[in-house]
């Protein structure tokens, strides 16, 4: 199997095989071709394929890249692999079982940006002898590749906590500026990347621009891959195009399992939506945005009408809480004095007023901490108040019919191994956990 010319899903998971196994480089060779010599042209090429980056913040790739390159210094690139949302399973998906696509995007960046070394940062509960032996196998690549075991906390992920345990301090998020592409991993300007964008680099530099646009849509082109859980019949990872509905990425997951109350979009950090407005969704950053969500860190977790959306936001938001950096006041006793309220209301012992002031808390807790953590929780939360405001109210009468899904804090949405087979078009592609 080739994907030159091939226009359909799956791209980044092509080849990938149900036995578990990683794919070997002459494996990944033979279904994409070599690796491609890398210059400034890639880019150019990259910001015609309008890939932005598929961490979280949805950045522009091809600025980041050129942030980088513009310095003209010696620089570094780090794989920001160390996935540490909860509900998201597709970075390390694509670093145990595709190794070669997220280095070879890896390498392709050092190269534009003259960095003399790739770091793989994983999380502590990966072992670094996963890539090993992929790093093994290429023999030919111009920089030194390493990998580095850092802490799997939530806060531990954002790209400035990165920089600064790989510098030997405490992962936690710095105070900006500077940023790390001004001054990153040993002072030098550095480039960091989640594992997705880095192997959709990887598509770019081989098969051009206007290949990877025949995907998507105009405003959103390309593929991305999406963890979906809770509520479904297949848990677990799936490549779907841009555009895509949301009944079908739910379709492509098995389909409901449950009659369908909400969809969490974006993972923890992201935003809880009825399933009435979200069934009229599309992956699509104008549709998600009308709805005042985002793709996030590529999670959809389906709630079913039987779980009580109260009692699991409530351990979302506690767990969140446990996660703060603990380097401010908004963060530390503002997200705990929220958790304590959501809690309250779930069980039931909730003032009348305790939405109202959940409310007002959140207002005054967002753009104060010196991260982004609390504006996450709250923006999650805000969620939680809009969408289960009528269960709100039956939970202050003494009345919840719901049955708890019993998901553990930090597992929520865990995906299981699903089933095999392929999509086609803008349908979407069947993913391996």
């Amino acid at each position: 199997m080739s994907l030159r010319g091939h226009h359909e899903l799956p791209r980044l998971l092509a080849g990938l095989s149900p036995g578990g196994s990683p794919m070997t480089l002459a494996e990944h060779l033979a279904i994409h071709g070599p690796l491609p010599a890398a210059d400034r042209g890639l880019v150019d090429e990259i910001g015609a394929s309008g890939l932005r980056g598929r961490g979280g913040a949805d950045f522009p790739t091809a600025v980041k890249l050129h942030a980088v390159a513009s310095r003209r210094r010696v620089s570094a690139v780090v794989v920001n692999a160390g996935e540490t949302e909860p509900a998201s399973a597709k970075d390390k998906l694509l670093i145990t079982r595709l190794p070669h696509l997220v280095l070879d995007g890896a390498v392709l960046a050092a190269e534009v940006c003259g960095a003399r070394e790739v770091i793989v940062k994983i999380g502590a509960g990966m072992s670094p002898d996963l890539l090993g032996d992929a790093i093994g196998e290429r023999t030919g690549d111009p920089v030194a590749i390493r990998v580095v075991v850092g802490p799997t906390g939530y806060v531990a992920g954002e790209e400035s906590a990165v920089i600064q345990h790989l510098n030997g301090g405490p992962a936690l998020p710095t105070f900006v500026p500077p940023r790390p592409y001004e001054r990153g991993y040993r002072g030098r300007p550095t480039l960091i990347q989640n594992p997705e964008t880095l192997a959709q680099i990887a598509l770019v530099a081989r098969f051009g621009a206007s290949w990877y646009r025949e995907l998507g849509t105009e405003a959103d082109p390309g593929s991305a891959l999406v963890t979906i859980s809770g509520a479904v019949a297949a848990p677990g990872v799936y490549e779907l195009a841009f555009g895509t509905s949301m009944t079908d990425l739910l379709a492509a997951a098995g389909g409901t399992t449950d009659g369908l109350r909400a969809l969490l979009v974006g993972g923890y950090f992201g935003t809880w939506v009825d399933a009435s407005r979200a069934v009229n969704l599309r992956l699509a950053r104008e549709d998600l945005r009308s709805v005042g969500c985002t793709l996030g860190s590529g999670v959809l977790i389906a709630l079913g009408e039987s779980a009580c959306g109260l009692h699991e936001s409530a351990r979302v938001i506690d767990y969140l809480a446990w996660q703060s950096a603990g380097q401010c006041g908004p963060c530390v006793f503002g997200l705990r004095a929220i958790a304590n309220g959501v809690a309250a209301l779930a069980a039931g012992t909730a003032s009348a007023g305790e939405r109202e002031r959940l409310l007002r808390w959140t207002r005054d807790v967002r753009g104060r901490g010196a991260c982004h953590h609390p504006d996450g929780a709250v923006r999650f939360v805000q969620s939680v108040l809009d969408v289960f405001d009528d269960e709100i109210k039956e939970h202050r009468g003494g009345v919840c019919n719901a049955v708890e899904a019993g998901l553990p804090v930090g597992e929520m949405a865990a995906p299981v191994s699903a089933g095999s087979g392929s999509g086609s078009g803008s349908g979407g592609g069947r993913l391996w956990s």
